[in-house]
């Protein structure tokens, strides 16, 4: 057994990525920011669609498709569907944020009959 608040650092330079789940159909990760975001011009495309909730702080993610920005709590969610282009525009510099993400395969599209 383990905690998801356990062996959270107070402050760091860089984000902490702890993989708990990884197989090949889901991968499962806690990840842990102090103050950290997206370099300048960066976005994420991945492939797996992502389900990641706030599990403490505050943090802000940006889409590009729609140049919407998310400012996230503590329990608020969000899918991110593969491929669609997003960062983290910032994350709360006064207490760590803990996120869990969970990756998994995108849905397959049949075609309609």
């Amino acid at each position: 057994m383990d905690n998801l608040y356990a062996n959270v650092p107070d402050q760091a330079i860089e984000e902490l990525t702890d993989v708990l789940i990884n197989n090949p159909s889901i991968r499962v990760e806690r990840i842990v920011s102090n103050g950290q975001s997206s370099p300048d011009g960066f976005w994420y495309e991945q492939t797996e669609t992502e389900w990641v909730v706030l599990l403490s702080g505050k943090a802000s993610l940006r889409f590009e498709e729609r140049d919407e920005i998310f400012n996230m709590k503590r329990g608020d969610f969000v899918e991110i569907p593969a491929g669609v282009r997003h960062r983290v525009d910032s994350t709360s510099k006064t207490e760590a944020t803990i996120w869990l993400a969970i990756f998994y395969a995108p849905d397959k599209k049949t075609p309609d009959t």
